[in-house]
Formats: C-alpha cells, structure tokens, sequence
C-alpha cells in the first residue's frame, strides 16, 4: 500500500481533488494523507464540508495581510516542520497556487516524488496570471509525475523538456466534480436567487477576482456590466469575491441596478445549479472557464490571455479583454444573434469526459508499478456535455 499526501489550501484545488481523494480512500492500494494548508479558510471549508472530506493536518498558515511570500514561507516551513510528509511514497499538488510550490518544495527537500496534477498549463506570460504562471512552471521542473488535462498541456511540457514517458493526459477532474455536483444540486444559497426558475430573462453569471483585474481593468468589468444592465430583458447575477479591493471597485458601479444581484460567494453545490441557469458566463475565473464549456455555457472570458486555449479554439470560450466597450459588444452578439449563440453552446468541450478520476489513480499506480499504462483522454468530435 502506498502513501500519498495530498497538499490543498483553495476552493478550486478543493473541488478538483475531491474526486481523486474518494477515488483513493476507496482504493486499497492507497492510503491518501490530506494536508490542508488552509490557504483559503471560510470557502475551503465550506467546500470541504461539501465533499464530506475532512483534512488528516489543517496547516492554518494565513494572517491578516501577508504578502505572497508570507504566504509560500508559512506553508513551506508549515509543512516541513513536525515530520508531516515523513513515510510518503509520494506528495500530490494541484495546478498553480502557493500551497502547491510550497507543498512541491517541501516534498522535494524531503526527496519525495512529486505528482503535479493538472500539469502543462502555460498562458506564456509570466505576470499573468501571476504569480500561477511561475508556480506552475517551477513545479513541472521537479515533478516526476505529470497529470497533464489536455494534448495541448502535454506538449508544452514536452517543450520544456519533460521527457514524455512522465506524463500522461488525463482531462481535468473539474468535469468529474460538475458530474457530481450535478447530481447533488441543492437550493441556489442565497434568498435573492430562489426567484430565479420563474425568471423569463435571460441569466448571465458574472465573476472577476484576478490580481492582474484589479483597479482599471476591474473597473472597466463593472462599466461594461452596468451597461448590460441597461437592458430590461437580462438578468445578471454576481457573486461578489470577499477580497476587500473587489467590492470597494464593484458595489458603487453596480448596487441598487433592478437587474443585478449581488450575492456573497456562494457554496459550491448551489453555484453549480447557478451556472445550470445561466445562459451565457461572463468570468475570469479558471474554474468557469472550463465549467461553462462542460455544460454547454457561452463562456466570455475577462482576460487579455489564457492558459486554456483549447476551449478558444473550440469556440465554446472567447477572449473578450477586459475593456468596457468590446465586452458590452460581445455579449450583446450572443444576446442578439440566435445563431452566433448557438454554435458557442454546441461546441466541443475539450476539457474532459468525466472520466479524468479513473485516469489519475490508474496513471498513479502505474507510476508504482501496481497498474497498466493508460490510454490518454482524446475530446471526441462529438461535444461532452454535464447533463443536469
């Protein structure tokens, strides 16, 4: 049996490891240690609870405005003080985050394998997103195993030299974690929303939390969704990010709108039957990014660029930027043009099949001998939808 510490601290790392935590804690090959590094504490544990998936070490690493070194510092020597990964065969981090630099470091200080799930993503700009771009370019240096989601991901990690007989694709777990949310749907978690079924209008879902939106670029967000707002037949539904800088840019442009509702940041079950309402998903958050796609939302992203360029060149997602007057125009192309809207919705996911969990155990227990290789996810001509 082999020993496997797992190493979280978001709400997005929590829901793209909750399907491989239930996969390993039911496999008899594995004995799964959970490391919360608690990096996002009240969505964390929401999400957690959510999961019904409680962490074996809750690290507690944040204070009130720590900088980003602060941050990896406390997580890293958090981590590495007490013994915490002595007896892994292997340490698992996920995407890009502080908590999976630092919990890659710790693991590489100790000579522990590292698994790097959701690997090879690459926007080619260092300063965006940042710091994700450098943390998960720094990682694909020192994993032994990468879980790639897409051809695209392996081939950049081919680039930089990772020799291909380490890296398996996989599709991304949060198609896997949709499936099951899906199939858990609760209310919508906010009384404001409980109205929503009856609504005639037509639902976008709009979200922006980046570093690199804040200030101007937020600001243009806002404009462009007051200007959206002007029309009577649209409803739009934010869920507003608690990050202070957020709200101070967001509630004077868009408080006390008829049309826009604003909502704390919601748990993940009822964010989930959300984006099962919306019509169309104007965001720039990765999680929506490959959300929208698996259900057959138009998905506009607020970006100059992306990671996930496979959705881009599927037409399910389009770039938009982060200017006011091309985003208003954007959106109102999909609001206006029946066809336009429909060859988004019907375009191929290229993100996953739901089969991304079984993929990562079995590449992991081959990684140990105890499997077969596996035969990488291939998005199919056909589109992969989330039924809800």
């Amino acid at each position: 049996m082999k020993t496997i510490g797992l190493i979280f601290g978001t709400r997005p790392e929590a829901v793209k490891f909750a399907p491989i935590i239930k996969a390993l804690q039911e496999d008899a090959r594995f004995t799964p240690i959970l490391i919360s590094t608690g990096q996002h504490r009240e969505m964390l544990d929401s999400t957690l609870a959510e999961f019904g998936i409680t962490p074996d070490l809750d690290l507690r690493v944040m204070r009130d405005k720590q900088t980003l070194s602060q941050v990896t510092h406390r997580i890293l020597e958090g981590i590495s003080d007490g013994d915490h990964l002595a007896g892994m065969d292997a340490v698992m981090v996920h995407g890009d985050t502080a908590s999976t630099l630092a919990g890659a470091l710790a693991a590489l200080h100790q000579q522990i394998p590292i698994i790097h799930v959701e690997a090879g993503l690459r926007s080619g700009n260092n300063l965006s997103p940042y710091p994700e771009e450098v943390n998960r370019k720094l990682v694909g240096q020192i994993a032994a195993l990468h879980l790639a989601p897409t051809m695209g991901n392996s081939a950049n990690l081919i680039r930089e030299g990772i020799p291909e007989n380490r890296i398996v694709v996989t599709g991304n777990t949060i198609v896997d974690a949709l499936e099951w949310g899906l199939q858990n749907l609760g209310s919508y978690g906010d009384a404001a929303l409980e109205d929503l079924d009856d609504d005639p209008r037509r639902v976008i879902v709009a979200t922006s939390h980046r570093r690199e939106s804040l200030g101007q670029p937020m600001r243009e967000i806002a404009g462009a969704l007051f200007d959206i707002a002007q029309d009577p037949g649209v409803r739009i539904v934010v869920p507003l990010h608690l990050n202070p800088l957020v709200r101070s840019i967001m509630l004077p442009i868009l408080s006390g709108l008829d049309n826009v509702t604003i909502v704390d940041p919601l748990p993940y079950l009822s964010f989930c039957r959300l984006l099962v309402r919306s019509d169309i998903i104007l965001s720039d958050s990765s999680g929506a990014e490959e959300e929208g796609p698996a259900l057959g939302k138009p998905t506009l992203v607020l970006r100059d660029i992306t990671e996930r360029q496979e959705s881009i060149l599927t037409g399910s997602s389009r770039l938009v930027s982060r200017s006011r007057p091309h985003i208003v125009a954007q959106v109102r192309h999909l609001l206006d043009d029946e066809d336009a809207y429909r060859e988004m919705a019907e375009a191929i996911n290229p993100y996953g099949d739901g089969c991304a969990t079984q993929r990562t155990v079995a590449a992991v227990a081959h990684f140990f001998g105890r499997g077969p290789a596996v035969m990488p996810f291939v998005p199919g001509a056909e589109p992969v939808r989330v039924a809800a």
